[in-house]
C-alpha cells in the first residue's frame, strides 16, 4: 500500500526503538516548524518498548501537548489497569510534557467526551502512536466500529474478545473484573492525525494484522481503516507479521 510503510523487526525491543525514533523525528520537526507538537499516546502491553524508547528521545517535551486515547469507565486511577496510571508512570512523570490531557473515566462520561472534544479540536495532531487489538480494534473501537461519527470521543461497549485480551495481558484477575464500558477516541478523530505510528508486536496479533492489511476496509476490522490514511508507519515483529502474504 502506497500510504503505508511496513517495518518488520527481529524483536520487540528493536520494533519499539524504531517506532520511537520515527516518532521522535516527527515531533522535533513539528516543534522546529511551528514551535510546538501535539501527539496521541496509546497504552497496553504492545506499547511498552516503544514508550520506553520514546521517553529517551531528545525532545523539548515542554513544547508537547499529549492526548490520551482511551480509558475504562468507573476504574480508579490507582487501579493497576488504569491507563491514566500507566501513562503517568511510563511517560508523564518521566518527561513532564507541556500538557497532558487525560481521559477521566471516573466522571460523567458524556460530559467528559464533550470536554475532551473541545480541547482536541484546538490541537491538530502531528503524530498518533497507536496499536491494534487482538480483535482488530483501534483504540477501544471494537468491531463493528463506528466509522461515521464526527464526535472526537465517545462512550463504547467493550466486546468479550477485547475484555479477555485485557485479562490475558495480566491487567485483571478475572473477566468479571474487566469493565464493560470505556471512553475512546473515535476512528475519525484518530484519522485526523497527520501521521500515524502503529506498533503491533506478538503472535497473538498476527490474525488482526493480516485482516487489517489484506482484507477490505470494514467496521468488522476497525484497524483496516488505516488503509485510508495518507501516512501510516506500521511496526511489526516477525511473529505479528507471520501471516502476511
Amino acid at each position: 500500500m502506497k500510504n503505508m510503510e511496513i517495518v518488520i523487526s527481529d524483536s520487540r525491543e528493536e520494533l519499539g526503538k524504531k517506532a520511537a525514533e520515527k516518532g521522535g523525528k516527527i515531533i522535533r520537526k513539528a516543534i522546529l516548524t511551528k514551535g510546538r507538537a501535539n501527539i496521541i499516546l496509546a497504552t497496553g502491553a504492545s506499547q511498552f518498548e516503544m514508550l520506553g524508547a520514546l521517553v529517551r528521545e531528545r525532545i523539548d517535551w515542554s513544547r508537547v501537548t499529549a492526548f490520551h486515547l482511551d480509558e475504562y469507565i468507573g476504574l480508579t486511577q490507582t487501579h493497576p489497569a488504569s491507563f491514566r496510571k500507566y501513562l503517568k508512570e511510563r511517560f508523564v512523570d518521566l518527561v513532564s510534557p507541556g500538557k497532558f490531557i487525560y481521559v477521566n473515566g471516573e466522571t460523567d462520561p458524556d460530559q467528559e467526551c464533550m470536554r475532551l472534544g473541545k480541547i482536541i479540536s484546538k490541537h491538530p495532531i502531528d503524530v498518533a502512536f497507536v496499536g491494534i487489538g487482538e480483535n482488530g480494534h483501534l483504540a477501544f473501537n471494537d468491531p463493528p466500529a463506528d466509522f461515521d461519527t464526527e464526535e472526537a470521543y465517545l462512550v463504547v461497549s467493550l466486546d468479550e474478545d477485547c475484555r479477555r485480551q485485557q485479562m490475558g495481558e495480566g491487567w485483571f484477575a478475572d473477566i468479571g473484573d474487566v469493565p464493560e464500558k470505556a471512553i475512546s477516541m473515535s476512528i475519525r478523530q484518530i484519522l485526523k492525525s497527520r501521521t500515524i505510528i502503529c506498533t503491533v508486536p506478538d503472535l497473538r496479533k498476527a490474525k488482526a494484522v493480516r485482516n487489517t492489511l489484506e482484507g477490505p476496509v470494514a467496521p468488522a476490522v476497525p484497524a483496516s481503516v488505516l488503509q485510508r490514511h495518507k501516512k501510516v508507519w506500521l511496526y511489526l515483529d516477525r511473529e505479528s507479521a507471520v501471516l502476511l502474504s
